[in-house]
Formats: C-alpha cells, structure tokens, sequence
C-alpha cells in the first residue's frame, strides 16, 4: 500500500495539471504526467489491456462479417439464396445486436467483467461453428440473429473498459489500437477465406463452412482463457503494485477537465447507500443508479453523436459486407477478389492510428472526426463519376478512401461522447446507447449495395455520401453545445462552486457538475 505521503504528492501532482477547455475537449496535454513511474506504469497497462481486447474485437468483426467471403466462396449457390433473401442475412444480424447493447453494459457495472466478456466471446464462437453447419436460408437466419444477441454486448463493454483505465486524453488511442482490429478483420478475413476455400470438399464440407467452423472454433478456444487473460480494474489487478494502482485511480478521479473538479469511476451497485473502504470508497443506492441509467438514456448529445456513428458505421458494414463482390464485379477471379480487399484494410488501420494519435496529442476531437469524414467524402463523389466497370484500377483506387475515412471517425465519436460523460454508470449507459443506436447503421448498410446496381452501386454509395456529410454537420453541432457549455461554467468561480455543493454532492453531478469541463 503507497504511504500517504506518496498519495499525496500523486494527488498534488494531478491538481497541478492545468486543463483550461474551452470548447467540450481537453484542449492541453501537459508532461505533468510524464514521470518515469507513470509512464512505465501505463505501459504495463497497455501490454496487458489492449493485445486481448484487439484479438477480441478482431474475432467479432470476422465473424460478423466472414458472410461476405463465403458468398464470394459459394454459399449463396449451395443454400439456393437469392439477393434478397443474402441481404436479410445480413441485416437480421443488427436488430438483437443493437436491443442487447445496454442491458449487456448494465450486466457489466454488476459482474466481473472478464467473466462477463468470456460469456459472450465464448457464446458467439459456438454460434459461429454452427452456422457452418446449415442446410438452408432459414438456418442461416436463425445463427445470424443469434450471433447479433452474443455479439451484442462486446464492443460497449471494451470501449468503457477502458474508460476505466485510462484518462481522457490518452483514450481514443487505445480504442484506435484495438478497434483498427475492425480494418485487420477485412485483411486477415480475405487470407483466411483464401486459404480456407482451399479446404473445399474435405471432410464432406465445401469451402465456405470450414470459413465459418475453423474461425469459431477459434473463438471457443481463446474465449475460455479471458477469465485469467482479460484483467477487471485497476484495484484488483494482479500485475500491478499498490502504488501503481493508486496512481491509476488518482489520475482518473481528477480527469475532468479542470484542476479542482473530480468524477468517480468506482461506484457500485448497492441496495443502501453506504461507504467502502480502500481504492473504490464510493457507491451508488439503488435510486442513484437509476438516476444515472436515466441521464444516459436521455442524453440528448449522445443521440446527435449517433449520426457521427452512422456516418461511419453505415458505410463501413456495407463495405465490409459487399468489399469482395465489389472487386469480383471489376473483372478479378474469386480468390484475387479476396486477397485485393487486404490492402485495402490495411490502410483502414494505419488512418485510424493515426488519426486518434493526432487527436489525443491535440487533446481535440472534432478536428480529427470531421478530416477523416472529407477524404471519405472525395472517395465517394469520385466513386459515384466513374464509368463503371471501364477503369478497373481507379475504381479500386478509389476504394482506399472508404476504411480511411469512415473508421477513424467511429473511434473518435467514442472517444469525445465517454470524455463527456459521468459518473461511470451514466458513462456505461451512454455508451452502449450510442453503440446500440448506431450500430443500426449495420442494418441500413447491409442493404444499400444492390446486386441489381453492380458494378456501378450507385444507390450505396449515394447513401453513403449522404450520411457523412449529415455527420460533418452533426460533429459540428456537438462542438458548439460543448462549448457553450463550458463557456457558461467558466462563468461561476470554483469558489462559488463550492459554497453551494458538497464534494459527494459534485460527484453525483457528474457531468453536469460545474467544475466538470
């Protein structure tokens, strides 16, 4: 356990930080942190925290998506599928997917979350093993809508897993690190569907099934180490000393966007208000955690940030789903259709890396939503003037500017709406409603890239178009009500402040406190 002294110095240091916003965003990022212990510190997180939830979101988004590959393999011949009946398929998916989000995130401020996470990783391998395994459309509808229920809780939980480790201004890399799985996921899913295809008659089972019960069983098996692997909260993980784990939380209590305001990240479910001792003091009644699921589920930001989400969720699912069968119609056989999607991704991640690492360094977010929005929005104009199929290569040129400008954006809207929001029920609410209203983008993206328009798709990528430029507007939209908002806070001395509220008074508020920034 770290003397008090050292506490102390911890909590001096922390209050020296001098965050002065103006406009909703940590706007600087001093080196007050930058000491050798915190910075040693927060790597033995990074190592520790972030490899799994990659390799976790890079299952999920394969899995979801290995339906496109296995078209291109020929399920859609062996189950007798019409265009129609494919695009159900997909969109099926999306509606569990997205009811299922927030009561998934409240199961999590309860469980431990490593079990919790295992239960859903696990649940949606062994869907995914059975759904190589169906003899018709009606089976494959089954799977999908079950694998929308076992998916549905994974990517809320990740994202404010990590609002509980780390501060706002080092948050949207790390969602950046392991949601560029997403952009891996179409590489790695074209290499697997190419060398699996291969597999084409062994054991009885065409190519595309083994696509789906190899990387399944893949998830079972990496699912059932998370209880050990995936580590809960700074308090109780195992890897880390008393001191460093006090650091964590100290730096945590005070980011909130000024040097005297303070949030809790900690509080827990209780029938009766009480007070805990050692790292999490502080908790919730039942009343006040209702409260809490109420403010995130009224917050009228979070749903103008939905749009920012649609504006890259729709486009970038519709492209996951329809990627391959795009470059199959320029005139490339099967197997290079899948290979071709690689490169593609690839560039997806180093543009979502390097887009949130300019963002944290800037400590501004609107910036680095709305860039990445306009080279989205140069690939889909120039996608919509070709003359399709007569220059093959530009098309696919054009293509690139898709995952480089609609995935940054995703991580970016996390990251601003959960630098926003407190304390963490609310945190944990407000996120898995903004992942479950925006993932409803899937549902709309799933079927605006018609077989009957190919190769020119020009109702897909009008629709896209569309929707990223609502979502330029509606990123600066929040921007301004932030700032308002902090202009008018900036107004009231902490003085003032603190004539009127208590300190457990300004830790209900939450967001809302006046100190809050």
């Amino acid at each position: 356990m770290a003397s008090t002294t050292d506490i102390d110095a911890i909590k001096s240091e922390v209050n020296n930080f001098e965050h002065a916003p103006s406009n909703g965003e940590l706007e600087t990022a001093g080196s007050t942190y930058e000491t050798v212990v915190v910075g040693r510190t927060m790597r033995k997180v990074d190592w520790r925290l972030l490899p799994v939830l990659t390799v976790l979101y890079l299952l999920a988004f394969i899995d979801r998506g290995n339906i496109g590959n296995a078209k291109v393999a020929g399920m859609n011949t062996d189950l007798e599928l019409t265009s129609k009946q494919y695009n159900i398929a997909l969109t099926v998916f999306f509606f569990p997917y997205s009811i299922f989000e927030v009561p998934s995130n409240i199961v999590l401020k309860i469980m431990r979350p490593s079990l919790w996470i295992c239960i859903i990783v696990f649940s949606w391998g062994v869907v995914m093993t059975c759904q190589g395994l169906v003899k018709n459309y009606d089976h494959l509808i089954v799977t999908r809508v079950l694998l929308g229920v076992s998916e549905a809780g994974f990517f809320p939980a990740a994202n404010y897993l990590l609002t509980t480790w780390y501060c706002r201004f080092e948050l949207q890399t790390r969602i950046a690190i392991f949601f560029s799985a997403a952009s891996l996921a179409g590489a790695f899913s074209g290499l697997l569907a190419f060398a699996i295809e291969k597999m084409d008659g062994v054991g009885g089972y065409a190519g595309w099934r083994w696509i789906f019960i190899l990387e399944g069983a893949a998830t079972v098996l990496i699912a059932s180490t998370l209880p050990w692997t995936l580590p809960d909260s700074p308090n109780t993980a195992s890897f880390l000393n008393a001191r460093e784990k006090e650091i964590i939380i100290t730096r945590l209590e005070q980011d909130t966007g000024t040097s005297s305001g303070i949030v809790t990240n900690t509080e827990k479910f209780q029938w009766k208000h009480s007070k805990l001792s050692g790292f999490f003091p502080y908790t919730k009644s039942y009343s006040d955690v209702i409260t809490s699921v109420k403010e995130g589920l009224l917050e009228w930001k979070i749903y103008v940030a939905t749009i920012v989400f649609w504006g890259s969720a729709i486009p970038v699912y519709a492209f996951t789903y329809s990627a391959p069968s795009i470059i199959l119609g320029l005139g490339y056989s099967s197997a290079n259709a899948q290979l071709l999607t690689v490169p593609v991704y690839l560039v997806g991640v180093v543009s979502t890396v390097f887009f949130a690492r300019l963002s944290d360094r800037s400590a501004t977010r609107w910036k680095f939503i709305i860039i990445p929005f306009l080279i989205a929005t140069c690939g889909f104009i120039a996608l919509l003037a070709i003359p399709h199929p007569r220059f093959p290569g530009l098309t696919y040129a054009m293509l690139f500017c898709i995952p480089a400008g609609c995935y940054p954006p995703l991580v970016g809207v996390m990251a601003w709406s959960a630098n926003n929001l407190a304390p963490s029920w609310k945190r944990a609410v407000g996120v898995a409603v903004l992942t479950s209203v925006g993932n409803l983008g899937g549902a709309i993206g799933s079927n605006i890239f018609m077989e009957s328009q190919k190769p020119s798709y020009h109702i897909g990528y009008a629709i896209s178009l569309t929707i990223v430029v609502l979502s330029i507007i509606s990123t600066l939209g929040l921007r301004t009500a932030w700032k308002r908002l902090n202009d008018q806070r900036n107004l009231i001395s902490e003085e003032e402040v603190r004539q009127q509220y208590t300190e457990d008074e300004l830790l209900d508020l939450g967001d809302k406190s006046p100190l809050y920034r």
